[in-house]
């Protein structure tokens, strides 16, 4: 499986991510896989990993596979769907594939798992960056110089 440079260089520059001790551990063009460890300082009150950090697990793996075109990509929307409670101690995983692109925007939905298990499912949209034009947009149509 090829390896993407672009979503290895993106990682190496999120400081968010290396805070929370989040790895990218595989990816190729539309997936991406990421690794984190839930610690004592991530959980809430009710003694589970707090579902933000979830969410930025799954963000992360996604931000990972949009990314893997070459393209700047950025999250336009996301939801995320908790299924069972992690806790400290946890190693969880978290898998992104690409359902579908079009013009700038893209589908994604990515797995959180504790080994087998899933704890959550997130679905993000995002929007490429740049100064591609979409057909029939304003951006393509030419200039009356």
């Amino acid at each position: 499986m090829p390896q993407v440079p672009s979503a290895e260089a993106m990682m190496a520059r999120d400081a968010a991510s290396r805070g929370l001790g989040i790895e990218l551990v595989d990816h190729a063009e539309g997936r991406a896989v990421t690794r984190m460890t839930v610690r004592a300082d991530m959980v809430n009150g009710h003694a589970v990993a707090h579902g933000g950090l979830i969410f930025t697990l799954a963000d992360t793996a996604f931000a990972c596979a949009c990314n893997s075109y070459g393209p700047v990509t950025v999250a336009a929307a996301a939801e995320i769907v908790f299924v069972a409670p992690a806790h400290a101690g946890d190693v969880l995983t978290a898998e992104a594939v690409v359902r579908t692109r079009f013009g700038r925007a893209g589908v994604y939905d990515v797995t959180v798992r504790r080994g087998g298990d899933v704890i959550a499912e997130f679905r993000g949209r995002s929007h490429e960056l740049g100064s591609r034009p979409r057909a029939g947009s304003a951006e393509q149509a030419p200039r009356a110089d």
